[in-house]
Order: C-alpha cells, then structure tokens, then sequence
C-alpha cells in the first residue's frame, strides 16, 4: 500500500504520496476482508461536500440570540427572575397547606368519638333534608307530567270537534281522538280533574 499524504475524508477517502485516491481495504463483522476501492479523480462524494452557508441567512437565523446590537448585556444571575421567585412562593404555600392539613388530620384524630358522633347527627339531618327534596320534587314532576296530559288533551279534544263539523283526519289525528279517556285517566291518576286542575282534597 503506498505511503498516505492526506488524512481520510469523512466517505473516508485516503490520498496517497502518488496522487491515487482509494478508499482503504477494511474487514467486515463476519471476519471477511472489503477490497480496496479506487476513486477517479475529481469524484467528490456528497458526504464529503460542504453545505453553502449564506452569512446573510444565518445572522438572520441567530438575530435574536446576541441581544440589541450595541446595548451592554446585563449578566442575569440564574434563579433571579419573576417566575422562579413566583414558582418559589407556589412552592413554600404548598409546604404551608400541608402542614396545616396534617395539624387538622391529627386535631380530628384527637377529638375521635365525639365527631363520629357530631357526623352521624349531621347524616340524619341530611337524610330528612333530602327527603323533603324528593316529596317536592314528585310533586313537580306530577306537576310537569299533568300539563303535558292536558296539552294533549286539549289538542284531542279540538281534533274530536273538527271530526264531529265533518272533517277528514289523518290516521296520527285518529289515534289522538281515540286516546282522550286514556288520558283523563291518567290525569286522574296524577290527582288532577279532567279540566287539568289540581283535585281538592276530601275529607
């Protein structure tokens, strides 16, 4: 192998002293040997090629890192800005928060029975609360439920009145006018009259 002048490219091509350009021979993972390969001259291999740099690009590219041109730069020192000391504060409230909660968890422990018992009082007063919440709220819904039925009703009743002057009626409006005893029923059921209003309670 002749005596190499230059040292090898990045595609690892070696110059040697004559001028020949080849790329060494060099052995394979499975143990076998590559062969030398010659280059032609002038043959450049891309990875060898250097990228143009336009100047102009690549001031644009950093014009925001060096700062105002002109201005003294001021050294910030690390840890000295307006969110690490907003970071600090969330972090020394966080800290407070706990320690007041677990001051709390062990004053609840001490108390023990008697808030067991204060609970247990508070859960019974809850359960009537919510019970008055579901007597009222049957009631509004029977509410509710009794003017859909009389919205019905009334529209039954004004298909039965155009049947009764001679009018033709869709097979939908039919079905309609046969179902006004249906819902008087259920009016009744709901505690309402016919007419829609409330019952008066008997005696």
């Amino acid at each position: 192998m002749p005596a190499v002048t230059e040292p090898s490219t990045k595609s690892g091509i070696i110059t040697s002293e004559t001028g020949e350009r080849h790329i060494p021979s060099s052995l394979r993972p499975d143990g076998s040997q590559r062969k030398e390969i010659k280059i032609r001259p002038g043959y450049k291999p891309p990875e060898d090629v250097e990228v143009y740099k336009n100047r102009t690009a690549e001031s644009w590219k950093s014009r925001g890192s060096n700062g105002i041109p002109g201005a003294a730069t001021i050294d910030t020192v690390p840890g000295d800005s307006k969110t690490s000391n907003k970071n600090a504060k969330r972090r020394e409230a966080r800290k407070k928060a706990k320690a007041s909660e677990e001051a709390e968890s062990r004053e609840e422990e001490a108390q023990g029975s008697s808030s067991k018992e204060a609970g247990r009082a508070l859960a019974v007063d809850n359960w009537r609360t919510s019970a008055d919440h579901g007597k009222l709220d049957v009631e509004a819904e029977n509410e509710k439920q009794a003017r859909n039925l009389k919205k019905k009703l009334r529209q039954a009743r004004d298909l039965r009145d155009k049947k009764d002057k001679g009018e033709n009626l869709l097979p939908e409006q039919f079905e309609k006018v046969i179902k006004i005893s249906e819902l008087i029923r259920e009016l009744d059921s709901l505690g309402f009259d016919p007419e829609g209003q409330p019952k008066e309670p008997t005696v």
